[in-house]
């Protein structure tokens, strides 16, 4: 599985709308892919943070890791398009 069929398959997979051989496929994508890890579990976090609706501080090293996450998935974007139009 790609990471692309995974993200949009997250929303599903989160709410637990899924079928079992899916959502076996995608647990076996989680234990190896690490960046979809992090989305998937900050995704889950920030939903619980607003079913909540309570604020939530984030710990500056869980605030320093997402940031940096970003920032990475950022400049890998913005070099995938400045290389394809080339």
């Amino acid at each position: 599985m790609k990471c692309t069929e995974f993200l949009k398959e997250l929303t599903d997979y989160l709410d637990g709308r899924i079928n079992e051989n899916l959502r076996v496929e995608l647990d076996e994508h989680l234990h190896w892919c690490h960046e979809c890890h992090v989305v998937m579990n900050t995704t889950k976090k920030t939903i619980e943070i607003y079913r909540d609706n309570q604020i939530y501080e984030l710990p500056e090293d869980l605030r320093n890791r997402l940031h940096q996450a970003i920032m990475s998935k950022c400049r890998k974007t913005k070099s995938e398009k400045t290389t394809s139009h080339e």
